[in-house]
């Protein structure tokens, strides 16, 4: 693939999708993202499934998440693995103000010292290629 100057463009890796995933990608290329909630106890899982991981029920809705978190863990990369992620990148896990775990990037601006704690928003970044992944931004 090229872009509008000629040069080649990096192809993203396609999602590994599970039997469950397709509705939470399809909300991500729409920039609304969604995950499952339990209707029987309210609880949001990630990566969805079949039934609820708390209660077991299989009463489960695709909601839209707030977008809010909080960095848990994060890593910079110096070493480039993928021809659409150069080096150096990082890698962060956010807690979703609706309780799941997502591993994801932060984009724009770095905190200084120490990332654990800080407040981001979920954003949409589209790739070089079109791709759409789901990423995050500080709020503070």
């Amino acid at each position: 693939m090229r872009d509008a100057m000629g040069s080649d463009v990096a192809q993203t890796p396609s999602p590994v999708q599970g039997l469950y995933d397709g509705p939470m990608w399809e909300g991500i290329r729409a920039r609304a993202m969604c995950l499952q909630r339990c209707c029987s106890c309210g609880t949001w899982q990630y990566p969805p499934g079949p039934g609820c991981h708390a209660c077991l029920s299989e009463d489960l809705e695709w909601s839209p998440v707030s977008g809010d978190g909080t960095i848990l863990s994060w890593a910079i990369f110096h070493r480039q693995y993928l021809q659409a992620y150069p080096a150096p990148y990082n890698v962060i896990a956010v807690r979703l103000a609706e309780g799941p775990v997502m591993i994801s990037n932060l984009e724009g601006e770095q905190p200084d010292g120490n990332w654990i704690g800080c407040h981001v928003r979920l954003i949409y970044a589209e790739m070089p290629d079109g791709a759409v992944l789901p990423r995050f931004a500080l709020t503070d």
